[in-house]
């Protein structure tokens, strides 16, 4: 069905971080001499090493097409070939001045860094204290890490247990926003406090007074506003930046640091969309792109808790279809473990619909610092939440701590009807996915007798076309998968998760209380189905059928993968307690010969 690579490129990353850190060292030396400003001397056993990094990366275990977002993003821009001499077809060979050979000398690591740099990208991170020393290390750490990946944290600082408002608050927070530059300068970065307000208190003068449906920043910022930060990033140094606003007086006051954020979410992007056409310039000039290409919200909660994970974070969230289900469902005990998760989701989706399509948010706790690691590469979540539920719930890297993935996503939604596809938007989709050429008439044909249910991404980004196969053995139609694709140019970024996730809640997974999504479809009341499909033998994407499958049979060309109804099997499980499950039940017996014998004979969709 779909196709992608599954190779692990870990040598080309760490010789492009490697190289990227030494180009980092030399323009953080240039402009330490360039201000006169001599960082802090560091303990050689604070400074990360190269193998705890290089460990980091090889942790993220990327494919190649996951870590295609991150080559093109920090990678250089290709550069166009030198021109070759022209040459006199008129004159005779014999005539011919031979070309000059060209010597290449060979270049030092350094001075290839310095001509080739890794192109530098920010990302805003959002510091919610208060920490200790031990956790503020562990931050600092990851943000090096970061750093030495091409990606600069514009970093505000925020301390939950100070209110604004109270004696002394504005010292706590600049005190705390001093600790953690020198923090990062004792683990090798450099650091500055911008201590100044850069934003200014209410919405943009010239915004239109309009609903949207985002809670937009109680603070804006101008271009003029930003020269801090352009000043700290090209000197190499990481912005720390307090949360202070000017007001109408022009005094500097502290306001919420989502609205700082958001404020800097929106002007960042402005300023960086206005030299985006000067790309090559920036990358020549060592300049950083301020357009952020993350947001990272680095708590003691840890991720958004989750009613299908018994309160485990969501892996996954996608906030044009779910952020309404999540307030709905979020128990009230949870306002007192996790108080800022609905606050940081609505920053996260404040921030997002000003960054661009590719951004993503992370929520994460301070004892994951590493995983930032592993975003980064990959955009993808710690772990795939279109896993099963029952493996997901007995993974050890599902823990209170697993990070949210937070991304803006598309609209999922249910149709029954071949009526309500748009033909040309589906075909569009199923040939760019499958790379042939549809039958059109006798696929519909086909989907008018027997479909059961589309459900779309999105524009048609992705869909998962279910139909009901007549079988005699059996008492019911079988759910058959028939189609499940997802645009080339969507591949990567979380659309598979998404369409999979709302394909369990409409199919096997009906009838649990955590398939209840409002996406159009039964909101999780019904009874589940078995569901089946078939894929050939030699589809890539078979390993990522294999982890979501309960089983799998080899019938010649073709692999048959099936998911059991998971509510039959709660169920049952819970009336037998600890006797378990046979290894075939009553109900099992002759479906698999049933099932082979009816997707056996299901026609191609495709000409020939």
């Amino acid at each position: 069905m779909l196709m992608h690579s599954y190779s692990v490129p870990c040598r080309q990353l760490v010789r492009s971080t490697i190289k990227n850190q030494r180009s980092q060292t030399f323009k953080a030396f240039y402009a330490t001499i360039q201000s006169l400003r001599k960082a802090p001397p560091a303990d050689i056993d604070d400074v990360p090493s190269d193998n705890d990094f290089i460990l980091s990366i090889l942790r993220a275990n990327a494919s190649s097409r996951d870590a295609k977002p991150y080559f093109a993003s920090f990678s250089p821009r290709p550069r166009p070939a030198p021109a070759l001499p022209q040459i006199d077809e008129a004159t005779p060979v014999e005539f011919r001045e031979p070309l000059p050979v060209t010597e290449h000398p060979k270049v030092s690591p350094l001075i290839a860094s310095i001509i080739d740099p890794v192109i530098r990208r920010t990302a805003l991170v959002k510091i919610q204290g208060p920490f200790n020393q031990v956790q503020l290390d562990s931050i600092a750490r990851g943000m090096v890490y970061l750093e030495k990946l091409g990606l600069v944290s514009v970093i505000v600082v925020e301390n939950d247990d100070v209110q604004r408002g109270e004696q002394d608050s504005r010292s706590v927070i600049v005190e705390d926003t001093m600790r953690l530059v020198s923090c990062l300068e004792k683990h090798g970065a450099r650091a500055r406090p911008v201590l100044g307000a850069v934003v200014r208190l209410g919405p943009k003068p010239e915004d239109p007074e309009t609903v949207q449906d985002f809670v937009p920043p109680e603070a804006h910022t101008f271009p003029s506003d930003l020269v801090p930060i352009r000043s700290a990033l090209r000197s190499g140094e990481i912005p720390v930046i307090p949360p202070f606003a000017l007001d109408s007086f022009c005094r500097s006051v502290r306001i919420d640091a989502n609205d700082v954020i958001g404020a800097l979410a929106r002007g960042m992007v402005e300023a960086g969309s206005q030299s985006s056409s000067a790309d090559a310039s920036i990358e020549a000039s060592g300049e950083v792109d301020l357009t952020p290409l993350r947001l990272m919200i680095i708590n003691r909660e840890g991720g958004v808790p989750s009613y299908a994970r018994t309160g485990f974070p969501h892996l996954l969230i996608n906030l044009d279809s779910e952020s309404k289900h999540i307030r709905e469902t979020f128990h009230e005990s949870w306002r007192h473990t996790h108080k800022t998760a609905l606050s940081n989701l609505a920053l996260a989706k404040t921030c997002l619909t000003y960054m661009p399509p590719t951004s993503s948010a992370v929520m994460v706790s301070h004892r994951s610092q590493s995983s930032l690691i592993g975003n980064l590469i990959t955009n993808r979540p710690a772990v795939s939440s279109s896993l099963p539920h029952a493996l997901l719930q007995g993974n050890r890297k599902l823990t209170p701590h697993t990070p949210t993935l937070i991304r803006r996503g598309l609209p999922i939604r249910v149709v029954r009807t071949v009526e309500n596809i748009d033909r040309t938007k589906m075909n569009a989709l199923l040939e760019q996915s499958f790379g042939r050429t549809l039958e059109e008439s006798d696929f519909y044909d086909r989907l008018k007798r027997t479909l059961d249910f589309v459900i779309i991404a999105g524009d048609y980004a992705g869909a998962a076309i279910v139909t009901n196969e007549p079988s005699s053995d059996l008492s019911q139609p079988i759910s058959y998968l028939d189609k499940f694709a997802v645009l080339p140019s969507h591949q990567g970024d979380g659309t598979v998760d998404f369409l999979w996730v709302a394909l369990h809640d409409e199919s096997y997974g009906l009838g649990h209380p955590f398939s209840a999504n409002p996406n159009g479809g039964r909101e999780g009341q019904g009874e589940g189905r078995d569901l089946v499909w078939r894929s050939r033998a030699n589809n890539p994407v078979n390993k990522w059928y294999f982890e979501r499958s309960s089983g799998h049979v080899r019938m010649g060309d073709w692999v048959l993968f099936w998911c059991d109804a998971e509510k039959r099997l709660k169920i049952e499980q819970g009336r037998r307690g600890r006797a378990g499950l046979s290894y075939v039940e009553d109900w099992e017996e002759g479906r698999l010969a049933s099932w082979i014998d009816v997707v056996h004979k299901i026609p191609s969709s495709w000409k020939k």
